[in-house]
């Protein structure tokens, strides 16, 4: 008996973190009457699937927001509909909880390591309060969604049934995953990639038959409206863009951005396809993604979960450190940011407005040096691994 209670202690003192955690953040929310605008935007999209209405023709909240995702994502969004916007938040909130658990464990099986359950609610407890969670839950965002099942195919086992198809779905309620599908492409696991695609096309194709109306302006003209998502210029927008836009003090930097950011999307890439251990190279791809997205608002940067996991599987304590410090440090909100003045920023403050960007870009070029050093081999369409390291297969043992 005083040995099992020994035992238990870890995990009844993980689950009180846990829960101090999850009732402080919603005592949070209530107490600032978080309104959770992206949420609503949601809610707005599904009843303008569901009744007929001009999908990106209305806006919401105070900020004016529409929508701005594909019309399947519409679809998907229609239950929202169905509760009143209090239990409609308290919902996203809980579900948001969830899945940053489920967000957890996927890390964990990406870096290969074992997680027991008192380790599984320490992390959650702590990976709440990183910036880009935080953000994401008092949004009401759907990052840690997409983030969860993009994560969970691409650490499935190789040769899984169907493996790629939910790449494919998570592309089509948000684009951004799409560069996923080149980093399969690259690493030689063609049958994957093609998966994905015909999982994305299907999900065009039944916004097609669904909200046909919809599709066309979507494909057609809002998809190439990148100023319908917001500011880009903004210090919210953690993307190269967003940094060249404030270091240049010009909101439309054009070819300024356009072109580093074909560079580092190429160079990034083709180290994601190089690299000796899939773990990195999903989280090089995850950097792609973020920084030459137009608009990488900072709650997108969920990334950064799994990106300590490995860190810390790796045995790199120091470094896991800093980016745990970087995550939380919310330094993009100590700058002048009202109005214009994320425009005229000194340099150093340039520095404290862009820590994302400059840390996945740091981060990109320590990897390029390991890669160098590592034996190259050819990756296998089996999805056999270049170097030798742990599988995905057997990280769930």
């Amino acid at each position: 008996m005083p040995k099992r209670t020994v035992a238990s202690r870890p995990a009844l003192l993980s689950l009180i973190l846990l829960a101090v955690s999850l009732c402080s953040f919603t005592a949070l929310c209530v107490l600032q009457r978080a309104p959770m605008a992206d949420l609503l935007v949601y809610r707005a999209e599904g009843a303008a699937a569901s009744h007929g209405g001009d999908l990106y023709g209305f806006t919401v909240t105070e900020w004016r927001l529409p929508a701005t995702y594909p019309p399947f994502a519409a679809i998907l969004f229609v239950p929202a509909t169905w509760l009143p916007v209090p239990a409609l938040k308290a919902a996203f909130l809980a579900g948001n909880a969830l899945l940053l658990a489920g967000l957890v464990i996927l890390s964990a099986r990406l870096a290969a390591r074992p997680l027991p359950l008192p380790l599984l609610c320490t992390c959650a407890a702590l990976a709440l309060w990183l910036e880009p969670v935080f953000q994401t839950l008092l949004f009401g965002q759907v990052n840690l969604a997409v983030a969860c099942l993009v994560l969970w195919d691409l650490t499935r086992p190789p040769g899984a049934r169907a493996k790629g198809l939910a790449l494919g779905l998570a592309t089509g309620v948000k684009l951004t995953p799409a560069v996923f599908v080149v980093h399969l492409f690259l690493r030689g696991r063609k049958r994957e990639a093609a998966t994905a695609v015909t999982g994305f096309a299907a999900t065009a194709l039944l916004g097609f038959l669904l909200l046909p109306a919809a599709s066309a302006d979507f494909w057609s003209r809002r998809l190439y409206e990148t100023g319908r998502v917001g500011k880009a210029w903004i210090v919210d927008n953690q993307s190269l863009r967003g940094l060249v836009a404030r270091a240049l003090g010009d909101p439309a930097p054009g070819l300024a951005w356009a072109l580093p950011a074909a560079l580092v999307a190429v160079i990034v890439l083709l180290l994601a396809a190089r690299a000796c251990q899939e773990s990195h190279g999903i989280l090089l791809a995850a950097c792609a993604a973020l920084l030459v997205c137009p608009i990488s608002w900072s709650h997108h940067w969920v990334w950064c979960v799994p990106l300590l996991a490995v860190l810390l599987a790796e045995g790199r304590t120091l470094t896991a450190g800093l980016v745990a410090l970087v995550f939380t440090a919310r330094t993009m909100w100590l700058v002048p940011h009202e109005g214009a003045l994320d425009l005229e920023l000194p340099w150093w403050q340039e520095l404290l407005a862009a820590p994302y960007p400059i840390l996945a870009l740091g981060l990109s070029g320590a990897c390029a040096n390991m890669i160098s050093r590592c034996p190259i081999h050819s990756t296998e369409q089996t999805g056999k691994q270049a170097c030798p390291s742990r599988s995905f297969r057997s990280a769930g043992r």
